[in-house]
């Protein structure tokens, strides 16, 4: 595998990394969105390799021992999440750069991995208040799964000042011209 430059969008749940993927994905054709695999069942209107693919925990776990993935985490007690060999390759041969769009652990195991050749930006909510607005209003958990992802975005912000850079999104065309800025620095 031969890496090119690759951009890791990490940030809690709800902090709005997915929106500012879709939208950097629109305006520019060069990158690609690296599709990961994960070990729950599809939520809402997410559909089989086009948001993720997905896995049953005994398939993620055969995947893991065959040595499929590049990079794996398991995010929540026994829901795995992990980025297929397959899908980097598919990516850099047709000649665009990869974009991630991750869990903070994923992010910065990502970062690790492919060194100066990745841009890893961290998103970050306003506050955590507005974090919990956010995953009310996606009306996708229950009240619980809601709690423990607010427990783990508290942990997940403490590591922010290990990214390249941060971005707060409290406005989103705002931060979406932000990450799309840095990114344009990083390729050129």
């Amino acid at each position: 595998m031969n890496p090119r430059k690759s951009i890791v969008i990490s940030a809690p749940s709800g902090a709005g990394k997915s929106t500012i993927v879709k939208a950097l994905l629109a305006q520019n054709p060069q990158l690609a969105f690296s599709v990961s695999a994960c070990s729950r069942l599809p939520r809402g209107e997410e559909q089989e390799g086009i948001h993720y693919y997905f896995l049953s925990p005994e398939n993620f776990k055969q995947k893991i021992t065959d040595g499929a993935f590049f990079e794996w985490e398991e995010v929540y007690d026994g829901m795995y999440y992990g980025t297929l060999h397959s899908e980097l390759e598919r990516i850099w041969a047709a000649g665009q750069y990869v974009v991630f769009d991750v869990d903070v652990v994923g992010g910065l195991h990502i970062k690790e991995l492919l060194g100066a050749n990745c841009l890893a930006i961290f998103i970050q909510p306003p506050s955590i208040a507005v974090l919990a607005e956010r995953l009310h209003k996606r009306n996708t958990d229950t009240a619980d799964k809601i709690q423990m992802r607010l427990a783990k975005a508290e942990e997940e912000i403490k590591s922010a000042p290990a990214f390249d850079v941060v971005v707060v999104n409290d406005d989103l065309n705002l931060a979406i011209e932000q990450v799309s800025k840095v990114i344009q620095q990083f390729l050129d």
